[in-house]
């Protein structure tokens, strides 16, 4: 039997009255546990609750810890609890080409730079700095390769040069007009403050396009109306409404959830070994039984 699990929030999914579409987009590099469980039915919930839409999607841009066996597991898993999707899965993998183009669109108005610095020379020059401002994600970039001049950067790509390709924050915030804020359920509106990234990775070469980038096309190409997802990524939220207005998408609404946690108070997540809801399934329990201890009544995806 697992741990007893508890949540660090308890708000209802939604506090819309019209029909919303919501998704679930879990990354295949391992098995579904109760924390991803609470995270689906949470999305599921809002979306039948309103008569809107329930997607799936899954975020298999990092080629290096994704596997197709993960993912052939977490649509068996998703459809053991109760859970239906409308519409076909995305594979964010099979359209590489499409968040190519937002990138070339977000180069083409030097909103990107090359960034040749590998991560001992950040750490050296954040070392050797007095105060190192720090983001949500860390230290921040100190902008090294921003100041190269355009003929040297365009040179050293030329020549094949390994590089990552990061956002001019300062750039981009021009770009825009205004302050960006989001609407939080339960909150209201809520202030963007996107320069706390600095100088971001929009891609690299082991992963040609980022989460934050993904993310934002996909809910905007599938039309979701409602974020839903863990607390944890609530100050992505900051980057994700800059890039939206960047690129004219569409503005969702957010909900940020508590998180699932365990006995030790600490959240459940794969690198600490939580259960995954194979093991709960082997060890007996039925998806009534999987749903409560995931903070959903058995009744919650019964229909």
């Amino acid at each position: 039997m697992p741990a007893t699990a508890t949540t660090d929030g308890g708000a209802s999914p939604s506090d819309a009255i019209h029909a919303v579409v919501t998704r679930f987009a879990p990354s295949p590099t391992g098995r579904l546990h109760l924390g991803h469980a609470h995270a689906a039915l949470f999305a599921w919930d809002a979306a039948r609750r309103t008569g809107g839409r329930f997607l799936l999607r899954l975020e298999d841009i990092d080629g290096t810890r994704c596997r197709p066996e993960f993912a052939d597991a977490i649509l068996r898993d998703l459809a053991w609890l109760g859970l239906d999707w409308d519409g076909p899965v995305r594979v964010q993998s099979q359209h590489m080409a499409a968040y190519r183009a937002v990138l070339d669109n977000l180069a083409a108005r030097d909103l990107l730079y090359p960034c040749f610095c590998t991560r001992a020379d950040i750490a050296r020059e954040v070392a050797a700095a007095a105060a190192a401002p720090h983001g949500p994600d860390g230290p921040l970039y100190p902008g090294t390769c921003r100041r190269l001049p355009p003929a040297e950067r365009a040179e050293r790509v030329a020549r094949g040069e390994a590089h990552a390709l990061r956002l001019d924050m300062a750039a981009a915030l021009r770009a825009v007009a205004g302050p960006l804020t989001w609407h939080e359920v339960g909150e209201g509106r809520l202030r963007c403050e996107p320069a706390q990234f600095g100088d971001v990775v929009l891609a690299r070469k082991e992963m040609p396009a980022s989460y934050h980038l993904c993310v934002t096309h996909d809910d905007a190409l599938q039309h979701v109306t409602l974020v839903t997802r863990g607390v944890d990524l609530k100050p992505a939220t900051h980057l994700h409404r800059l890039l939206q207005a960047l690129m004219g998408w569409p503005e969702p609404a957010y909900r940020h959830h508590g998180l699932l946690l365990g006995r030790d108070g600490r959240r459940l997540a794969k690198r600490d070994g939580a259960a995954a809801l194979a093991q709960l399934r082997e060890s007996g329990l039925g998806p009534a039984e999987v749903r409560a201890l995931a903070g959903f009544a058995a009744s919650a995806a019964a229909t």
